[in-house]
């Protein structure tokens, strides 16, 4: 028989992390993570699965299920603290700011593992911060995705001063053609964006981008994500650069008790 708990010596790392992202997405999170993380660290990715799925929030809500059958599966298997990918999740369950915070709490009290939702680690992150006024890079986002996102900031108490995607931005002529690119951007268009919402909202004491947003910014084209471009996104702008993805792992490690072994963002950094 499996065990239901694992001790310490049956474990294979000292912090098992486990993450889980929407179908047919092929997540960099636990690479990300683990190639920031101590060597106590492991990590698995868990790919939900529904068939019919085509990125609609209305299959968010309907799926919303499958976060407790992933902290069961993973729970069972030594997991310590667990990550859900992709932050429209929380706006789209309808439960609100309160609502997911009791939904986490009661997955990691019933299955003795913690986990968090992408979303709502964005608001932890921000109050932890003395974060007040915020604007949103929505990024490749469809309206009803990072409207949903910014009212779910306003709903948790933060001064949303701006916020669009890269069609309101004036880089892109439509949604459809922001699509085509599957989330994967020109590098240069990180650096770009960003000076384009901080201009939109020079107050705001943080800027934010949602979702998993890829840039074209590492060696010879390699897509990577707003973890890898806070700090210089930082030094421009003199101001914290949060994406879901830098959230997220900053709420992970602060369960775990670690800190990045490699320089990050303000966030992240806070840890040391």
């Amino acid at each position: 028989m499996m065990p239901e708990t694992w001790t310490a010596e049956q474990k294979l790392f000292p912090h098992q992390v486990g993450f889980t992202c929407p179908p047919f997405d092929y997540d960099a999170a636990p690479s990300d993570f683990l190639r920031m993380s101590p060597d106590t660290v492991g990590v698995h990715g868990w790919m939900l699965h529904v068939p019919d799925y085509a990125h609609g929030l209305d299959q968010r809500k309907q799926n919303f299920g499958m976060m407790e059958d992933f902290v069961h599966c993973m729970a069972r298997n030594g997991v310590d603290v667990c990550g859900q990918v992709g932050s429209n999740w929380v706006h789209a369950s309808g439960l609100g700011v309160t609502g997911i915070r009791d939904h986490c709490a009661a997955l990691s009290d019933k299955y003795n593992t913690r986990f968090h939702m992408a979303g709502y680690a964005m608001v932890e992150a921000l109050r932890a911060m003395n974060v007040e006024k915020v604007a949103l890079n929505a990024a490749y986002h469809w309206p009803d995705w990072w409207q949903g996102t910014a009212g779910f900031l306003r709903e948790a108490g933060f001064d949303v001063l701006w916020a669009g995607n890269f069609v309101d931005q004036g880089w892109f002529p439509d949604q459809d053609a922001v699509n085509a690119k599957r989330w994967i951007f020109d590098g240069d268009l990180a650096k770009q964006s960003f000076q384009y919402v901080a201009e939109q909202a020079p107050d705001a004491d943080a800027y934010l981008i949602n979702g998993m947003c890829n840039f074209r910014s590492g060696p010879d084209g390699l897509p990577q994500r707003p973890l890898h471009l806070a700090r210089d996104l930082e030094a421009m702008l003199g101001k914290p650069v949060i994406g879901h993805d830098i959230a997220l792992y900053w709420r992970i490690m602060k369960d775990l008790g670690i800190a990045p072994t490699t320089p990050q963002g303000q966030l992240l950094e806070s840890l040391r």
